[in-house]
């Protein structure tokens, strides 16, 4: 039993294993941004889709949302807005939902 008591004793007073130090270089990954991206379609007019970018894209001035639309007409789409995934999920939501062509969001 002495033994027993000896062992315990000896393994509560070991010396501690001091882990290893944190690197002092900390890589930040930003989040990506994502792309809301309008289709050219047969059914949807320049002035519905310019009516739809200024009403549900924050900050589009109109001058903006003539060049977009005809883009999205000329080349067939146009990315209408890039940034944060959650709001780029609400834009899609948006124009989706005013009749609007939608591409799949996209990592930028």
């Amino acid at each position: 039993m002495t033994m027993v008591i000896s062992a315990a004793f000896h393994a509560s007073s070991a010396t501690p294993v001091k882990a290893p130090e944190r690197s002092a270089q900390v890589t930040r990954k930003p989040y990506p941004n994502y792309k809301v991206i309008v289709l050219d379609d047969d059914f949807n007019t320049f002035g519905h889709v310019h009516a739809c970018l200024m009403k549900y894209i924050p900050g589009m001035i109109s001058d903006r949302a003539w060049e977009l639309t005809h883009q999205v007409h000329n080349e067939g789409q146009a990315i209408v807005w890039a940034g944060p995934q959650e709001q780029a999920e609400f834009y899609h939501q948006q124009l989706s939902r005013a009749g609007l062509t939608m591409a799949p969001l996209e990592a930028a």
